[in-house]
């Protein structure tokens, strides 16, 4: 069993994992929690990490089952084939999220495309390509999950 990568219609992320496991199949749609500002009031909302893709853990024969659920459009592909996830970086993302503030960076010495491999905290030992360097935070592509962090201060 491998993890894959759907791609889903827009602000249906969470709708979709939702009938996924409703079907049998296992996903999971990474979340966080944001303050959202409207005209008369402030509220926290919860919205996915990654916008339009939900993790689905099954066999390769069956994949196809996933477009029963209204909101799956098609798979993310990676050379041709359909993106495959580790199991550990699965892992790496839902430790990350239950401890978002469990880590910290120095960022002084690094440059815009230095390649650096992260010696601390839930991405430990993941390869990453510097792609921003602010005087707070840093913009970090993690080339394994395909996906950018931005990690700093708040």
């Amino acid at each position: 069993m491998n993890w894959y990568v759907l791609y889903t219609k827009p602000k249906w992320e969470k709708k979709v994992a939702e009938r996924l496991n409703a079907i049998g199949i296992t996903s999971y749609c990474p979340t966080v929690v944001k303050v959202q500002q409207w005209s008369d009031r402030k509220k926290k909302v919860e919205v996915p990490l990654f916008s339009s893709y939900v993790f689905v853990h099954l066999e390769e024969k069956e994949r196809n089952d996933v477009f029963a659920v209204t909101g799956v459009l098609r798979y993310l592909f990676w050379l041709g084939k359909p993106a495959v996830v580790r199991e550990n970086e699965i892992q790496a993302i839902q430790h990350w999220l239950s401890e978002p503030d469990g880590f910290e960076i120095a960022v002084t010495t690094w440059q815009p495309g230095d390649r650096v491999a992260l010696e601390y905290g839930v991405f430990k030992d993941q390869s990453a390509i510097v792609q921003e360097v602010k005087s707070n935070a840093c913009v970090l592509v993690l080339e394994a999950l395909g996906c950018v962090l931005r990690v700093g201060k708040k």
